[in-house]
């Protein structure tokens, strides 16, 4: 798959697309005209690395998991990062939790007054 539907699939960018190959996280054939080729798989692992960078980990992060990913097994280190990603995930999505209760209450108290 060329690099332009990988990226109209997937929603990002060719740049970005670009930058994953520039930090080991997407490989690519070349066409003897030097065009890139994707793996079928490619606009699948754009999506996951996608929800990856939203998360907050960064692409030295990522690059750490793809043999995790690759493989199906992982050693004692990746395990303790992986955990410590679940572990900073779960705190922000609790912040955000009781920012979404703080937001509900400032709505439904406009909305009393508002009616």
């Amino acid at each position: 798959m060329r690099i332009g539907e990988v990226a109209r699939r997937s929603g990002v960018s060719v740049r970005a697309l670009r930058y994953y190959e520039e930090q080991g996280l997407l490989t690519a054939s070349r066409t003897p005209g030097g065009q890139r080729e994707y793996a079928d798989d490619a606009v699948s692992r754009v999506r996951f690395y996608q929800q990856l960078y939203a998360a907050g980990l960064s692409s030295r992060r990522i690059a750490e998991l793809l043999p995790c990913l690759d493989t199906g097994t992982t050693t004692a280190e990746q395990r303790a990062m992986l955990r410590s990603e679940q572990a900073r995930i779960s705190a922000q999505i609790e912040a955000l939790t009781a920012a979404l209760g703080q937001l509900d209450g400032l709505a439904a108290a406009a909305e009393a007054v508002g009616a």
